[in-house]
């Protein structure tokens, strides 16, 4: 990124992390700004970004040569979760520079999400960009890179097929509903939760053929909405326990801290039905449904690492087109990072030509009284020929600037602009004493 700068990215997600691991580490909407605020105030950290989703949480910094590294990062996700490093260590994967560009482009992309084209990802980046903003922790470098993010994402889509069909880890829970029961006619169905992911299940649903919606959200008003787009019921949030039972399928998807359902309510569930089955698909992180219900005869619990089989088939449907998205964000990456080092290069090209005409200046002014005696035209051929010289000099250093950008030699550009510009400052400090 930048020759005092590094880029490092930390994280779990659904390939490296089970969901009881991740679900420890989730941040409710309500809480991210607080947690940017805080990872940015960490020791060595520049700007930074934190994702968080039901699969992932990722901390995207942008750190201070010898400053924060990854046992710091590791410290701040230990501190703020009370999460033991021990138990997150297993899971982490970390990226720098060239790797974390890529990493971001494929998650905006969605080539990293569980469902493969899913489009819920790049909202869900945008959102942590805007909350990132929004308390100071971005500004002129990770907004660069993070607006080039958005770009390739888009790019992505227009230009291959991975987004041609409606995919999300909503459509995919529906997906298995209708699987296990064979058909969703008739079937009562009760959204708890009455978020985006629940409004896109509700849409599924309908079109596999469920007709009875019910909705529990703890905020009566969007809990209204939800069920008046599809000429659903409200439950009270109050009153969730005595109407669940209801319900043949139950889908949450709610920010709760604390699982909302346990074994016995199962138990109880079951009675109520007369031992018809029931059927959980719960994608909340972290979890609404305590596990253990499936240990209840008739309960049969979903979280969103079980639908991971049926998404690899989906991943295998559009593997082609994955393919064509890869070589995109392939090209993409390559792109940006030549971008970076030519603006590198061009800043230290700039500041040997401002030395290299400081020099020529104090040269000329040093000379004055010699040149007194000159006319207006031989002042003028003195100045040309001095502008001459000092272009014919430069020549060569900026040429070797502009191939170690372009080589992507970092090291070897940060040494030959200390050397050029070392050199004309002393030249410059010498001429002005003598």
């Amino acid at each position: 990124m930048s020759q005092t700068l590094n880029l490092v990215l930390l994280g779990i997600n659904h390939n490296t992390a089970p969901i009881e691991v991740r679900e420890r580490l989730a941040i409710p909407a309500g809480m991210l700004a607080d947690a940017t605020r805080t990872l940015v105030h960490q020791p060595g950290i520049r700007e930074g970004l934190i994702l968080s989703t039901c699969n992932r949480v990722e901390l995207l910094t942008l750190q201070e040569n010898g400053g924060s590294n990854n046992a710091d990062l590791l410290r701040f996700l230990h501190e703020y979760f009370s999460v033991a490093p021990a138990s997150l260590t297993p899971h982490l994967y970390e990226y720098r520079e060239r790797e974390a560009i890529r990493h971001l482009f494929r998650v905006a992309s969605s080539l990293d999400s569980m469902v493969v084209g899913e489009p819920q990802i790049l909202g869900q980046v945008k959102e942590s960009y805007t909350v990132a903003r929004e308390v100071g922790a971005v500004s002129s470098s990770l907004e660069s890179l993070i607006q080039r993010a958005f770009t390739v994402a888009k790019k992505v889509r227009s230009e291959t097929q991975i987004g041609s069909s409606s995919v999300s880890i909503a459509s995919v829970a529906v997906d298995l509903a209708r699987k296990i029961f064979g058909s969703l006619d008739g079937k009562t169905v009760l959204l708890v939760g009455a978020g985006k992911m629940s409004e896109l299940a509700a849409r599924h649903l309908i079109h596999q053929g469920a007709s009875n919606i019910l909705v529990a959200n703890r905020t009566i008003e969007r809990a209204e909405k939800i069920a008046a787009q599809f000429n659903g019921q409200v439950i009270p949030f109050d009153s969730l326990y005595d109407q669940a039972a209801r319900a043949d399928i139950v889908i949450t998807s709610t920010g709760a801290p604390q699982k909302l359902f346990g074994r016995s309510h199962g138990q109880h569930f079951l009675q109520s039905r007369r031992n018809r089955p029931m059927f959980f698909i719960d994608i909340a992180v972290p979890r609404d449904v305590d596990p253990r219900m499936n240990e209840v005869e008739g309960c049969f619990v979903y979280d969103i690492d079980d639908l991971q089989q049926v998404a690899a088939a989906n991943l295998a449907d559009r593997s082609r087109e994955a393919a064509a998205a890869e070589t995109i964000v392939t090209l993409e990456v390559e792109k940006y990072q030549q971008r970076v080092q030519s603006l590198d290069a061009a800043s230290a090209i700039r500041g040997l030509q401002e030395h290299a005409e400081a020099v020529r200046q104090a040269e000329l002014k040093r000379s004055a009284s010699k040149l007194a005696g000159l006319t207006e035209d031989q002042q003028a051929a003195v100045e040309a020929l001095t502008r001459s010289l000092t272009n014919k000099f430069l020549h060569a250093p900026m040429t070797a600037l502009r191939g170690a950008a372009r080589d992507g030699d970092a090291q070897a550009l940060a040494e030959l602009e200390s050397l050029y510009t070392g050199q004309q400052r002393n030249r410059s400090e010498t001429n002005s004493k003598s």
